[in-house]
C-alpha cells in the first residue's frame, strides 16, 4: 500500500538485488553471500525519508522474488512506491559487490534486458508533479537503454514544465556507455537542464578532463547549483555566487559503494529543509560516512546512533 500522502520528492531509476559476501572476502573465497537491494535513485529515497522528507521511487522490477523483495524493503523504509511497474517479460536486475584485499570493491553486474532497463517515456505519462518540490535523476538510467534516455529526457522536460527543479547526480558508470564521449555529451547535456547538480571531481576528470572543483564549474557552467564532491577529502558547493567547501570528516572505511548516493540525499534533504549551504554539505558527509561504515548502500538511522 502506498503511504497516505503525496511525495515532495521522486526519484526514477533502477534498483537491483545486492549479494555481498558476508565474510569480507572476495567472491572467489567467500562461503556466504548476504542479499540486499540497493539503486542509486532508490538509496536517495530511502535515505531521504530517513530524513522526514515524503520521497516515491519510480521503477520497473520483475515479477520475481528478486522484484517482489525490492519492493518490500523500499517500502518498508517509508517510500511510496505506488509508481513502480511489474514487468511480467523481464528479470530484476541483480549485482555482486567483490571486496578486494587492497580494500576496494569491484561491482558485477547482470542488468542487461532488465526489467528497468525496458522503462520508455510511457512510464513517466502518469507521474503525478503536483505538489512535487524536487525531481532526483540520476547518469546511470539513461545509459541502460536508448528507452530509459527517453524516460529521463521526456520526465525531465515535464519537471521543467510544472516548474519543478530537477536534481542531477552525474553517476558515471564507464561499463554501461559505449565510449567516454558519448558519455561526456550526454551527461553534460543534463547537467545543463539541471538545477542542481552533483558530481565527483573524478567523475569531472574522467569525462571531461577536469582536475579540480572550480575547473569543473567553469566547464559545466551551471545555471543552477553545482556540488563537487572529492572523497576523503571534502565537498564543495557553488550557487547564486556562494562557493563554500566543507571538509570530509575521517571515517573508518569498511566498503565506499554507496557513499556518493548517501551523500546526495543529505545534500538534498538540507536543501529541502532550508539549511544553509555549508549545514547541506555538513550532513551529506554525515549520511556518506553512515555508509562508509557498512556494506550496505543504504544504512538506516539507528546504526548511526549505535555508534
Amino acid at each position: 500500500m502506498p503511504p497516505p500522502y503525496r511525495p515532495e520528492v521522486i526519484c526514477l531509476g533502477e534498483t537491483m538485488a545486492q549479494l555481498t559476501p558476508a565474510d569480507g572476502a572476495g567472491l572467489e573465497h567467500s562461503g556466504e553471500m548476504r542479499l540486499a537491494v540497493a539503486g542509486a535513485e532508490s538509496t536517495v529515497a530511502q535515505y531521504l525519508a530517513d530524513l522526514g522528507h515524503r520521497a516515491a521511487w519510480v521503477s520497473r522490477v520483475g515479477d520475481d522474488p528478486f522484484g517482489r523483495r525490492t519492493v518490500t524493503a523500499v517500502a518498508g523504509r517509508g517510500v511510496d512506491v505506488s509508481q513502480v511497474t511489474v514487468d511480467p517479460l523481464a528479470p530484476t536486475g541483480v549485482y555482486f559487490k567483490d571486496p578486494g584485499p587492497d580494500g576496494t570493491t569491484r561491482v558485477h553486474y547482470y542488468r542487461r534486458g532488465s526489467a528497468a532497463s525496458r522503462m520508455t517515456a510511457a512510464d513517466t505519462e502518469g507521474i503525478d508533479l503536483d505538489g512535487v518540490r524536487l525531481l532526483h535523476l540520476t547518469g546511470i538510467t539513461p545509459a541502460l537503454s536508448d528507452g530509459c534516455a527517453g524516460a529521463v529526457a521526456a520526465l525531465a522536460e515535464r519537471a521543467s514544465r510544472h516548474g519543478v527543479p530537477l536534481s542531477f547526480d552525474v553517476n558515471y558508470r564507464p561499463a554501461l556507455w559505449s565510449s567516454v564521449d558519448a558519455a561526456a555529451k550526454e551527461l553534460l547535456a543534463l547537467a545543463h537542464r539541471a538545477d542542481i547538480v552533483l558530481v565527483g571531481r573524478d567523475e569531472g576528470e574522467a569525462l571531461w578532463g577536469t582536475a579540480t572543483a572550480d575547473e569543473l564549474h567553469a566547464h559545466l557552467a551551471p545555471r543552477g547549483t553545482l556540488v563537487v564532491k572529492d572523497g576523503a577529502v571534502g565537498a564543495t558547493v557553488f550557487g547564486s555566487g556562494v562557493r563554500e567547501f566543507v571538509a570530509a570528516p575521517a571515517v573508518e572505511v569498511v566498503e565506499a559503494v554507496g557513499a556518493g548516493d548517501a551523500f546526495a540525499a543529505g545534500y538534498l534533504g538540507g536543501l529541502l529543509a532550508g539549511a544553509a549551504p555549508r549545514d547541506r554539505l555538513a550532513l551529506g558527509h554525515r549520511l556518506a560516512g553512515r555508509t562508509l561504515r557498512s556494506i550496505e548502500d543504504y544504512v538506516p538511522a539507528a546504526f548511526e546512533e549505535s555508534g
